[in-house]
């Protein structure tokens, strides 16, 4: 099953008055289970996809659907509750509170929304990750690494069947990098979730069962890596 679904999208701006084409006719699926990964160089338009599939942004032209609901046709208080419910952002820059703890961070989405028992399943998600031992440690008490890892289970807090991740590992080094990923893969294998990655990484990008890859703004190649 498809949960994200894009047909023939385009995203164009605005800037001094020159019109920027960041996105292209561009049509892609990204199935339940699925990991898949987003390459090319700076500028192809691997973020902007990102912020269309989550629902951050609307496109131009085209359409997107998530889990089968087109976010056109939604008001911006339904968008924010698929945001909340169905999707999951990961960050280059982990954008953890500093103020809260690792289990804080992770429950503050679930608070956010009202739901019951959210310490607990904070926890649970920590322990996921391999973290329950430093569930009560600030983002500046861990290692890059380990913040990333609070930010991942912060993204499965509310069980989302997308996972959006924009450069994850761009700020770690190579091993620390390799277990994150791996980590993703998992979300993607034992939880169900879809999983989109943008990444430089060509070893990140070749751990996914397929590379898009992306040049100015259009998909230039669909790439099966055998990973399946």
């Amino acid at each position: 099953m498809a949960l994200l679904e894009l047909e023939e999208v385009s995203k164009s701006y605005r800037t001094d008055g020159v019109t920027v084409e960041a996105l292209r006719g561009v049509s892609l699926e990204v199935d339940a289970g699925e990991f898949v990964a987003l390459v090319g160089r700076s500028g192809c338009g691997k973020t902007t996809l990102l912020n269309l599939a989550g629902a951050m942004d609307q496109p131009t032209a085209g359409e997107v659907r998530i889990a089968g609901v087109s976010t056109r046709r939604l008001n911006d208080a339904a968008l924010a509750r698929l945001r909340r419910t169905s999707v999951g952002f990961v960050f280059q820059s982990f954008q953890l509170l500093g103020t809260l703890t690792a289990v804080e961070n992770v429950e503050l989405p679930l608070l956010v929304a009202g739901q019951a028992g959210a310490r607990r399943a904070a926890l649970e998600r920590l322990d996921w990750v391999g973290l329950a031992d430093l569930a009560n440690r600030y983002p500046h008490q861990l290692s890059g690494g380990q913040m990333q890892r609070v930010a991942i289970a912060r993204a499965l807090a509310a069980s989302p069947r997308l996972i959006l991740a924009d450069e994850p590992t761009g700020n770690l080094d190579s091993a620390t990098a390799e277990s994150i990923v791996g980590l993703l893969g998992r979300i993607a294998s034992e939880q169900g979730a879809a999983v989109l990655m943008a990444t430089h990484s060509q070893e990140a990008a070749a751990a996914c069962h397929r590379l898009i890859r992306l040049r100015d703004g259009r998909i230039e190649a669909i790439e099966e890596t055998g990973r399946r």
